[in-house]
């Protein structure tokens, strides 16, 4: 039988691990992150990566360097964007919706467009034309 003190101890760690777990999720899970209405960035490449959680793309845009968040790989992919369709230095507009936080340079993409060729990674998410 456990003291008093390691059940609480159990409990809590429990509880922590429940909470650390539901964080990364939720920060890493949907849209509740971005603000309502569309976003485009244009910049360079500086960094892509196809892998979990979601495809990303390392970007700077004026000086600035911003992270565009795009799908899962199975539905980047899917889209048509693969690491052989752009490299680091290639132009990119990235559409979609930026972080809530202002001071974070950070966005959703549901459409990226690098040399003519657009990939909607979220179509059903796309603005109308």
């Amino acid at each position: 039988m456990q003291s008093p003190f390691n059940q609480i101890r159990s409990v809590a760690l429990t509880a922590a691990v429940i909470l650390a777990a539901g964080t990364a999720v939720y920060a890493h899970h949907g849209w509740s992150w971005t603000k309502d209405g569309f976003f485009e960035l244009r910049g360079k490449i500086t960094a892509i990566y196809i892998g979990n959680p979601h495809a990303t793309l390392d970007v700077d845009a004026e000086g600035e360097a911003w992270r565009v968040e795009m799908a899962p790989p199975s539905r980047t992919i899917a889209a048509g964007f693969t690491e052989e369709v752009a490299k680091v230095g290639d132009e990119v507009t990235a559409i979609g919706n930026r972080s809530l936080d202002e001071t974070e340079k950070r966005m959703k993409a549901v459409r990226v467009i690098v040399a003519g060729k657009t990939y909607d990674v979220y179509p059903d998410r796309v603005p109308p034309a």
